[in-house]
């Protein structure tokens, strides 16, 4: 009875992350419509793992979003940020008037994620290699300063043919930074078209392992699974772990989904209409 009881709450719990996973890929695609300009695809094909992040996993206060102890994530694709953006705003670091700001003169909201404008923000990113290495030195602070928080990193496929990318890999391992929880979000798309074509990165969990990461392979939008992929990483001592999450670019959207353009396309009026009545339609199925 007691398990039972158990499983209801935690699929009451998916059931919530999900509406709320809904909310942020409507707010992705208005944001950037109004915008004109942005990221949709990267940004929609995160939004599950993000939104596990955000409303699950992370021990975070919005209230105080320098709390000490807190939990940090570093968005190493920065171009994604509408994603970041709507989670934020969602759960609560500052009014979601403001997303219909982006990328406008004197916004907090900027293309890229500005760690001194953006309550929640733990770093700003938008150079691609670069987000690992700066996850590391949190991981390796809190290990030094005897510290429990966790650091959480979201990297693009196409962002691992950097080699700095690499280098962090090494450094993570070598310093056993069990504290440290990096995502790949594998849609296979990246700004030129296939990653396999622009530059092939596959065999990624051979690769990772051979890093010394422990590697879990997970459906990115399963968020049963990410969830359980979260709670294994905490188990894993000794090696930071790597979840490499099988995304469809442009997710929850049909005429965006596997669509190279949409890498950094704004939708029209007339697409964001058709987009938001999918998602809602989604929500309806599913409640």
């Amino acid at each position: 009875m007691k398990v039972n009881f158990e499983r209801r709450i935690r699929m009451s719990n998916i059931k919530l992350l999900k509406e709320k996973a809904s909310n942020v890929r409507k707010d992705i695609v208005q944001m950037i419509c109004a915008a004109k300009s942005g990221h949709p695809g990267g940004s929609l094909s995160a939004a599950d793992i993000v939104t596990a992040l955000y409303f699950d996993e992370m021990n975070i206060d919005p209230a105080n979003p320098k709390m000490e102890g807190r939990d940090r994530f570093v968005l190493s694709k920065g171009h994604a940020a509408p994603v970041i953006y709507a989670a934020l705003a969602e759960r609560g670091y500052f009014s979601k008037d403001l997303l219909g700001t982006l990328r406008q003169y004197g916004s907090i909201l900027q293309g890229h994620p500005d760690m001194k404008k953006v309550p929640g923000v733990e770093i700003s990113t938008g150079s691609l290699g670069q987000g690992l290495s700066v996850a590391n030195g949190m991981a390796l602070s809190a290990k030094i300063s005897k510290e429990d928080f966790r650091t959480y990193v979201l990297m693009g496929d196409g962002e691992l043919q950097e080699g700095q990318i690499w280098e962090a890999a090494m450094t993570a391992a070598h310093y056993k930074l069990d504290n440290i929880c990096a995502f790949v979000d594998f849609n296979n798309l990246q700004i030129d078209g296939n990653v396999d074509k622009v530059m092939g990165v596959e065999p990624l969990d051979k690769k990772w392992e051979a890093f010394g990461w422990n590697v879990l392979k997970i459906d990115g939008h399963d968020m049963e699974a990410i969830l359980d992929a979260l709670a294994k990483a905490k188990e894993c001592k000794g090696k930071p772990t790597v979840i490499i999450a099988e995304t469809t670019k442009g997710k929850g959207v049909s005429f965006m989904e596997n669509v190279c353009g949409f890498h950094g396309v704004a939708p029209t009026e007339e697409e964001t209409a058709k987009a938001v009545a999918e998602l809602e339609h989604v929500e309806k199925i599913e409640a």
